[in-house]
């Protein structure tokens, strides 16, 4: 468990040094009854704080972002109708000065001692924060310990990137709570960071003395602007396609490169997320916020490495892909998929968790995109799984890449009672990228060089996403004038 941080300490290790200016006014507790005054002034003189939350205007490496930081040690964190007043008018400002949002709760809830009109407060606070969401700008949230009750249930739920302190307790319902209503205590290791950023809650669990590296991380994404590519185009024209079933047993073999490859050789600044936000998490389907040689974008990445008889695409990989999607959607940000999987489960329980209607959402939702899309097909690109990924402005394919409605073997099966014809319909389906290329499936294809290296074929891939994320290629004209007449009214309301 990472040392327990206040405030004042807080902002002091996240922002550059010396930039923090308090937008905060003195508190008045002049309407209160003179008890409740008293347990103010107290909870004042214990905090070091007039309040149970500080807010205002600082910089991380240079950006200018608005924190919003609860103190613990003032009455637990709690929120009262000034303290929530204070987050609203911080968060508005966020979004009229189009700033960047950061917030660190540390509450057990809303304040007792101020009962229903304080709780309703959540409301205005969800209503601010969703206000800034839907005028493109990011909003990270950083969960210590505790957070619980309806601080969790609005506010601390409702960021882009959700990071959990290590060790953190983090429920709707306080232990305590729930021992005294129900006469057991709760389950240990459910309400931790660990355990929700492992069930797809959460993004990550990280310490207080990393979060100034993880949320620089992600602003370089979501707020930089991109910069030139610089790694080296490959010129190299395709040889003459080998024959469909060469190609696939390639892009099956042990070695071949996959999306992390991509990550590791040709990305930067790179934050994983994790699952759908939900409680559902998958990790046959990586989803990121990086710079593909300078470019930043959302990837969606279809993970070779955790695909496998025993774990295959499902259901809940699909809806933290469509989450990916709408985050790309809502921040403006490129998407680019990376297409590698044997196919979706097939089982009665992907059945049972709407495999089909996934699959159906994923093509809708990426279909209806404004932002630049790309889609890479970078190894096997078999069935409904490949599909849901596809439908991308722009498709680039890797020489001995394929596409096909089902795996050869199952196509041979239907087909011929028997899988001994895998290889001759998959020539007679023209799944490989070459044919994809004459049919205008695929408008790229990538060379693959004898010999080379993941990281020669990686970087190749790389750049040339991101020479046509770079260029603008990826969108017809009317639709970036489209969208970004939306994203400007947007912001304007």
């Amino acid at each position: 468990m990472s040392r327990r941080y206040g405030a004042r300490e807080l902002i002091d290790i996240v922002l550059d040094e010396g930039s923090f200016q308090s937008w905060d006014r003195p508190a008045d507790i002049s309407e209160h009854a003179p008890d409740y005054r008293a347990t103010l002034a107290a909870a004042a003189e214990h905090s070091g704080v007039d309040e149970s939350v500080l807010t205002g205007l600082g910089r991380l490496n240079g950006r200018p972002v608005v924190v919003v930081i609860n103190e613990f040690q003032f009455l637990a964190g709690s929120i009262g109708r000034a303290a929530a007043e204070r987050i609203v008018t911080a968060v508005q400002r966020a979004t009229v000065a189009r700033l960047p949002l950061l917030a660190a709760t540390a509450s057990g809830g809303t304040r007792m001692q101020e009962g229903t009109p304080a709780f309703v407060q959540m409301i205005e606070i969800t209503r601010a924060i969703m206000r800034h969401r839907a005028a493109g700008l990011p909003y990270l949230a950083y969960l210590r310990h505790p957070t619980t009750g309806g601080v969790y249930a609005s506010w601390g739920s409702l960021a882009h990137v959700t990071v959990g302190e290590p060790g953190a307790l983090i429920g709707f319902l306080g232990p305590k709570v729930y021992e005294a209503l129900e006469g057991v205590p709760f389950p240990q290791g459910i309400q931790t960071a660990e355990h929700l950023a492992d069930c797809g809650v959460i993004d990550a669990v990280a310490a207080p003395e990393d979060l100034r590296g993880f949320a620089d991380a992600a602003l370089s994404v979501l707020v930089d602007t991109p910069s030139a590519p610089t790694l080296p185009v490959r010129l190299t024209a395709p040889k003459a396609p080998l024959p469909a079933w060469e190609s696939i047993e390639r892009t099956r073999s042990h070695g071949r490169i996959g999306v992390r490859d991509l990550l590791r050789y040709g990305a930067s600044g790179t934050v994983r997320l994790r699952g759908t936000n939900e409680g559902e998490r998958d990790d046959s389907v990586l989803i990121a916020l990086t710079r593909l040689d300078g470019q930043p974008c959302v990837v969606v990445g279809q993970d070779r490495e955790r695909q496998d008889q025993h774990q295959q695409l499902g259901p809940s990989a699909l809806r933290a892909a469509r989450r990916a999607m709408r985050l790309a959607e809502e921040l403006w940000l490129p998407l680019v998929t990376i297409i590698d999987t044997p196919g979706a489960e097939l089982s009665p329980s992907a059945e049972a968790r709407a495999m089909a209607g996934e699959i159906a959402r994923c093509l809708a939702t990426m279909a209806s995109l404004t932002v630049p899309t790309i889609s890479v097909i970078l190894g096997q690109g078999c069935g409904g799984g490949a599909l849901a990924l596809l439908p991308a402005h722009e498709v680039i394919a890797t020489e001995h890449a394929w596409l096909s409605p089902l795996p050869p073997e199952g196509a041979s099966v239907i087909v011929h009672g028997d899988t001994a014809h895998a290889a001759e319909l998959a020539a007679a389906q023209q799944v490989r990228a070459a044919d994809l290329l004459a049919h205008g499936v695929v408008h790229q294809v990538v060379a693959e060089l004898d010999g080379e290296s993941p990281r020669d074929l990686a970087t190749a891939v790389v750049a040339a996403v991101a020479r046509s994320l770079a260029a603008g290629r990826v969108v017809p004209d009317h639709a970036l004038e489209e969208s970004r007449a939306l994203h400007t009214g947007q912001a304007a309301r």
